[in-house]
């Protein structure tokens, strides 16, 4: 049986922990195998031949990054030689409240280990899942950033074409940021004045969105269609299928590291005029907190935000704003517009 070439695995020990978990696999029926303990490292690669592979197709790339993450870094060194059967709730639920991390990490390692016993029961691996009686909340410690109109207007004025372009879309539509660069000029229709969103990118591989819901057109504002115009003829990549901010670096193949850019040049530029603690996501919350403060309807938020549930959009993602962010606005995006300079 080939499982891959001598440039995916770089050593012998590469290569075996690669075919352990087909191991497992086929001798899944063998007594001598049953009555032999199997580890939590046995049971990872087991699960990453079968869910984690580059040819599966029901995660998205961002989601088996985010596994792998998890697996190689909190996991397995923990618990890899730890024989199935040893593990504990007690004994798992003690150290992940030792871990200095935020409890949305924590409660990411619980249900990864969860999701993992699970697939050892679902192949007969195993018989019980000792993660499901783990207790661990999810709950933030603190808020995350959300900026008010005032404070985007000042740093969009403050960047340039490029950058201001970025924010500009982002912070009036919500979009995630593997979202923002996936975007081609054929997914920007300025006539319907819609924008399609039809696929992600995270660390460069495409790939589909993240949910169902994800994937429903966003209209796209008059002002917003003029700024995209503008950056259209300054960018050398504008045919239908060029990326909307394609990277002359890599000659338009690729588009942009949307976090290369928030590090360079977006996050230096907010500091300098007092705002701290961004991202791409703060933007997306900044959205969701200003349409609510416009008191837009919960299930144009819902939809707006392109969430599979009115729930998510609340607890998640919308918080209370100041009186003076409560003033009535026909469109978040007004908000973001510097006052016309009347005429002397």
């Amino acid at each position: 049986m080939v499982v891959g070439t001598t440039n995916e695995f770089g050593d012998e020990v590469a290569a075996r922990q690669a075919i352990a978990g087909l191991h497992l696999c086929m001798n899944s029926r063998d007594e001598r195998v049953k009555v032999r303990p199997i580890t939590v490292s046995e049971l990872v690669d087991h699960y990453r031949q079968r869910e984690l592979k580059p040819d599966i197709l029901w995660k998205t790339h961002s989601t088996k990054v985010t596994y792998e993450g998890y697996l190689n870094k909190w996991v397995v060194p923990r618990w890899g030689s730890h024989t199935l059967d040893r593990i504990n709730a007690g004994e798992v639920e003690l150290w992940l409240r030792s871990l200095a991390l935020a409890k949305s990490s924590c409660a990411k390692i619980r249900n990864i280990m969860s999701v993992l016993f699970n697939h050892g029961i679902r192949h007969e691996i195993c018989t019980y899942n000792p993660i499901r009686l783990v207790r661990q909340g999810a709950k933030r410690k603190k808020f995350p950033t959300v900026l008010s109109a005032s404070e985007v207007q000042q740093l969009i004025a403050s960047l340039a074409l490029r950058e201001r372009t970025l924010v500009l879309l982002d912070a009036g539509t919500g979009l995630r940021m593997s979202e923002l660069f996936a975007l081609k000029w054929r997914d920007i229709n300025f006539q319907s004045k819609e924008i399609s969103i039809t696929r992600s990118i995270v660390f460069q591989v495409v790939g589909p969105c993240k949910t169902e819901a994800s994937q429903k057109p966003i209209p796209l504002d008059a002002y917003l269609a003029e700024a995209l115009r503008t950056w259209r003829e300054y960018t050398p990549y504008k045919k239908p299928d060029d990326w909307v901010f394609a990277s002359p670096a890599m000659l338009g193949k690729n588009p942009y590291w949307g976090q290369t850019l928030m590090r360079s040049f977006i996050r230096p530029a907010a500091v300098k005029i007092g705002i701290a603690h961004i991202g791409w996501h703060t933007f997306r919350h900044t959205y969701s907190s200003l349409l609510r403060a416009t008191k837009a309807d919960i299930k144009v938020m819902q939809e707006s935000l392109r969430h599979a549930s009115s729930r998510v959009t609340l607890d998640t993602y919308t918080q209370a704003v100041t009186i003076h962010k409560r003033r009535a606005q026909s469109r978040v995006i007004r908000l973001f517009r510097a006052p016309a300079v009347s005429a002397a």
